[in-house]
């Protein structure tokens, strides 16, 4: 591991520390923790929540794809976001996936695809809706999920990846949350992703715009006036459209109200909440019987 991200890590991790101080598991959330997924019990294991009132239901599920650049995070720092999503009616599946740079792209994907097929072969046990699989990414967790998503959807993408998508599953919907979706090849941190350290065919794959087609699933797109990356938002934007693809933008804040990168994980921040409550309204538009 390079100084460089070290140092990410502890800053990362002592922001979130101040973040989530005193925060606590909601006493109407039942939770399932450190579930194994895949075959490492550090690296490839999943938290569930539900709310306990709920409990005889299936429940359409949320999947949380976690940002940090690649490099940092793990789902003890979701768990109060995602435990608030699941207040709403969900159940949601909060993961830990395979960082770089112990290990190179694209192992995030291929656990993004693990848990999938976790959630469709335990849906009795959990209570998993399979019809109405949704999920959300931040930062670098958006550009996961977005790739993840054109895999599933653009047959000539999915042929780049060795592992399988679940035959026919397609995301129902998903919220891309102050993403990164292209990269320029001069970041740092795509030296302790990518096995060359960021060839012509590496960054072409990683460019989610690239992949995007009319069978995209529906997006909530969101950024926010205080967002490093609220440009690339504009672009993804332009994508969509292009593919025809439906979408909401979320913009949130002003110009007296500068809120940061995913703002949305902190949930002591009622702007925060509000987009929350926006990106479960606009899935519950997806959802057949509502």
């Amino acid at each position: 591991m390079s100084a460089y991200t070290d140092d990410i890590r502890k800053r990362f991790k002592e922001s979130d520390d101040v973040r989530d101080a005193e925060l606590s598991t909601p006493k109407e959330i039942e939770r399932f923790d450190d579930i194994l997924y895949g075959e490492d019990d550090h690296w490839q294991v999943l938290d569930v929540y539900r709310r306990k009132d709920l409990n005889d239901q299936k429940l359409p599920v949320i999947v949380s794809i976690h940002g940090g650049g690649w490099v940092y995070g793990d789902k003890e720092r979701y768990q109060y976001y995602c435990m608030d999503l699941a207040m709403r009616g969900f159940a949601v599946v909060n993961f830990t996936y395979r960082l770089a740079p112990e290990f190179k792209f694209p192992a995030s994907l291929e656990d993004t695809n693990l848990v999938i097929c976790w959630i469709l072969e335990h849906a009795d046990t959990y209570g998993f809706d399979t019809k109405h699989v949704f999920a959300v990414g931040d930062s670098a967790g958006a550009h996961i999920l977005a790739l993840y998503s054109s895999i599933c959807t653009n047959s000539d993408y999915e042929k780049k990846y060795i592992f399988q998508v679940p035959a026919g599953f397609v995301p129902t919907a998903i919220a891309l949350n102050c993403g990164v979706y292209k990269t320029d090849g001069e970041s740092k941190l795509l030296t302790e992703l990518l096995p060359q350290k960021g060839t012509k065919e590496e960054l072409e794959i990683l460019d989610a715009l690239l992949y995007v087609s009319e069978k995209f699933p529906p997006v909530f797109l969101m950024t926010s006036t205080g967002d490093f990356l609220k440009m690339q938002a504009i672009d993804m934007a332009k994508k969509l459209t292009e593919c025809n693809v439906p979408f909401l933008y979320g913009f949130y804040g002003d110009s007296k109200n500068l809120l940061g990168h995913v703002f949305h994980c902190d949930m002591r921040n009622a702007d925060g909440k509000r987009c929350n409550d926006d990106e479960c309204d606009f899935f519950r538009r997806y959802i057949g019987d509502v």
